[in-house]
């Protein structure tokens, strides 16, 4: 995904498949204790292998009011805006997103959160497995791990993403083999669910976390 400049990219997307509800957001298990938003402005980062997260991301920028953006784009393989600086914006407030990789998230934003300090980190993720809040929580704690005590995590959520169809094909062939995995089956009807996410429910979840979230 192509970065956008901050703060003229900060508008509104015209490209979203939907305008979002900014109802309030009641569900607990996506959100934990959160000290809200400053008005010194904002800024979204995030790592996508495949769109997923950037989807998300987009769906947080149609959330936050386009004034206070300061940044918008994506991270490098260090964790550093990819952009001609490369710094990291210097937001009080950070919206961090990122890709599960082996039950965390990936590198790229593991190294962006180990440099940030007094911060106030929203965290937004995509994973390919999904249909268990517990199994997003276990990946949200191995990642706020790499957060410093200094930063305030001011909310969090996660959803399921689609895989690459690589993925499908890799899981077929293995169920060829006759000593293969005994829940091939069910990793295949994972990807078959998870072809439509992040859905449209996603987003409005998010969208009305993010506006809660900004609102207090």
């Amino acid at each position: 995904m192509e970065r956008d400049a901050a703060p003229e990219a900060c508008r509104g997307i015209e490209s979203m498949r939907r305008r979002f509800c900014f109802e309030r957001q009641t569900d607990a298990e996506v959100t934990e204790g959160r000290a809200g938003m400053s008005n010194k402005g904002y800024s979204i980062v995030f790592s996508s292998r495949t769109g997923n997260t950037a989807e998300l991301a987009e769906a947080v920028r149609e959330a936050l009011p386009e004034e206070a953006c300061e940044y918008f784009g994506n991270i490098d393989g260090d964790g550093n805006c990819d952009d001609s600086t490369g710094a990291i914006p210097a937001s009080e407030t950070l919206f961090v997103g990122f890709w599960t990789n082996q039950g965390v998230a990936d590198q790229a934003a593991q190294k962006l959160l180990e440099q940030l300090r007094n911060r106030k980190i929203f965290l937004f993720g995509t994973a390919g497995f999904g249909g268990s809040e517990a199994y997003f929580q276990a990946i949200l704690d191995k990642t706020k791990a790499f957060i410093d005590d200094s930063n305030t995590v001011i909310g969090t959520f996660m959803c399921q993403g689609k895989m690459p169809h690589s993925v499908r094909e890799r899981y077929v062939k293995m169920k060829e083999q006759p000593d293969h995995m005994p829940n091939l089956d069910a990793m295949i009807e994972n990807f078959d669910k998870a072809l439509s996410q992040p859905d449209a429910d996603d987003l409005e979840k998010l969208v009305n976390l993010v506006s809660e979230t900004v609102g207090q």
